[in-house]
């Protein structure tokens, strides 16, 4: 019983500590991070060094490939290049394993008070997020210790000495690894366990070599599993991972197995868990460099295993996928972008009003309300995930964007009911026949121009996040509202006059009042831009 609570103890410790250390790395890195995605180009090879770059930052493989179907489902990636970065995550993920295979634990206890120290003693979000790296590494370290002492008693142990012996069985060993990794959930995990059985001296590198075959089989069905309800495209992706690991064990089993184990014997002839993680490496790195000619076979038998069809729905969202939201630098980039795809849709929407509005045509006032129906949507499936996105660790300056964004979806959402509005004065005014004066016309015709220079103005400052263009956006918001305020007097005179029919002066008034309503929001976004960037 005290095995079996001090092993899930070390192993809590030990995934505890993964994920800390790979939260810190993440708050560390911060925007360079999108930099490194930036850097893909339709070059496998650069995926390749992209993908082993990401893992290395995240510290799990599993974690990239579910980030590149967010990817591939979102749109932002072809097959082509995720092919890449999936091999390439394979090499990443040996530097938990090469961390795990050193004896440092007295040192890592040492470097949890660093760490703690650093953590209290300073205020600086860098400093803060190189602790938490600290804290993290050393606790992997102490759980990986835990899980080895809870594993001694077992040395003397016959039942558990003669079932690690049909290890020797390579078949049995590739199904504990698969098994092991779907279960935790983490390759790095099984190495972890089957590093700290090693150090008791009953298991031998040839028993532990086909565990971390199946481990690395293991590993994709985390990605399988995330596939589920993504697109075709994003289904081939995690079968490109799947395939990958599958002929890299049987290339291994068939032909590699017994030269590379030579091999490691030669350079690290003792120390188990030492070989164990030298194996690891060799076989990740071999299995890339082998199989990463053949890698456009990998996406052609991909598209064959997922076959395309017409039944599949377009989706709402363009750039973001919950899959993202394991690095949040990247997940916030994606939804920024989805904000902007928000208020172009919602700009088309304002300019088939205007167009509607001006050229009498009903069918352009329906497809304002089609605009309309898309926005809405839009906006509640981007604010859900904004909603979520908050609730993952972030620094501080993320977090303020994140409220920038759900502050200008609230503002654009308006601008587009402000448009449905107009759609429905268009058809008023086609149903009753109304007729404008050519002063109210051209008065009309240059609100709205000053009013849509001012909403794309407010859209490019979502965009650059820049002073300058936020403060243009505020001054022009008050040219619209001295216009409304003329524009409403001249109005009321011509009505006085008899210059305009009184059905023209409702509609009139209505008009540049939605118009108004427009200059408002599109300034109160720039008045959080600007807010954000005080702070």
């Amino acid at each position: 019983m005290d095995i079996a609570i001090n092993l899930i103890g070390g192993l809590g410790l030990f995934l505890f500590g993964m994920s800390y250390m790979g939260d810190g790395l993440q708050k560390t890195a911060g925007s360079k991070m999108k930099d490194i995605l930036a850097a893909l180009t339709k070059n496998k090879f650069m995926g390749v060094l992209v993908g082993a770059l990401v893992t290395g930052v995240i510290q799990s493989s599993s974690a990239t490939t579910v980030m590149v179907v967010g990817f591939v489902n979102a749109g932002l990636m072809n097959l082509n290049q995720a092919v890449g970065i999936i091999m390439g995550a394979n090499i990443g993920t040996t530097v938990t394993a090469f961390l795990v295979s050193l004896n440092i634990t007295k040192v890592a206890t040492l470097m949890v008070g660093i760490g703690v120290f650093m953590l209290l003693a300073s205020k600086k979000k860098k400093v803060k997020s190189i602790a938490e790296v600290i804290i993290g590494f050393s606790i992997l370290f102490i759980g990986m210790k835990m899980m080895g002492n809870a594993m001694e008693p077992l040395e003397e142990n016959s039942q558990f000495t003669g079932l690690i012996t049909k290890f020797n069985n390579p078949i049995l060993g590739i199904m504990v690894g698969i098994i092991m990794t779907a279960i935790l959930q983490s390759s790095s995990a099984t190495t972890g366990l089957l590093i700290a059985v090693a150090t008791t001296g009953v298991m031998t590198f040839e028993q532990a070599y086909p565990v971390i075959f199946g481990q690395n089989i293991g590993t994709c069905i985390t990605a399988m599993l995330s596939s589920i309800g993504a697109s075709k495209t994003a289904k081939r992706a995690a079968v490109i991972h799947l395939l990958f690991n599958l002929s890299g064990t049987l290339l291994f089993m068939l032909l590699l197995k017994n030269p590379v184990e030579w091999l490691i014997l030669d350079v690290v002839p003792s120390y188990v868990p030492r070989q164990i993680a030298a194996g690891h490496i060799l076989f990740n790195v071999l299995n890339v460099i082998l199989i990463f000619p053949f890698s456009g076979l990998l996406v052609k038998a991909s598209e064959l295993i997922v076959r395309k069809d017409d039944s599949e729905s377009e989706h709402v969202t363009r750039y973001i996928d919950e899959r993202l939201l394991i690095t949040p630098s990247i997940a916030l980039t994606q939804t920024a972008k989805e904000v902007l795809h928000l208020g172009n849709l919602a700009y088309e929407e304002f300019l088939t009003a205007v167009n509607a509005f001006f050229e009498n045509n009903e069918e352009l006032a329906y497809k304002v309300f089609e605009l309309e129906k898309k926005v809405n949507e839009l906006c509640r499936a981007t604010l859900e995930y904004l909603v979520k996105l908050d609730k993952v660790s972030m620094t501080n300056y993320e977090k303020d964007k994140v409220v920038v964004l759900i502050n200008a979806l609230n503002d654009i959402e308006r601008v587009g009911d402000h448009a449905d509005n107009i759609g429905e004065l268009v058809l008023y005014k086609l149903e009753n026949n109304v007729n404008f004066s050519d002063e109210a016309s051209d008065e009309v015709r240059e609100m709205f121009d000053t009013a849509m220079f001012v909403y794309k103005s407010t859209l490019d400052a979502i965009k650059t996040i820049d002073k300058e263009d936020c403060n243009k956006v505020i001054v022009n918001d008050k040219k619209i509202d001295v216009m409304y305020k003329n524009l409403r007097k001249n109005h009321i005179e011509r009505l006085n006059t008899y210059v305009c029919e009184p059905n023209a002066g409702v509609i009139f008034l209505d008009i540049i009042g939605n118009l108004e309503r427009i200059g408002d929001h599109s300034s109160n976004i720039a008045e959080s831009i600007l807010e954000a960037i005080a702070k």
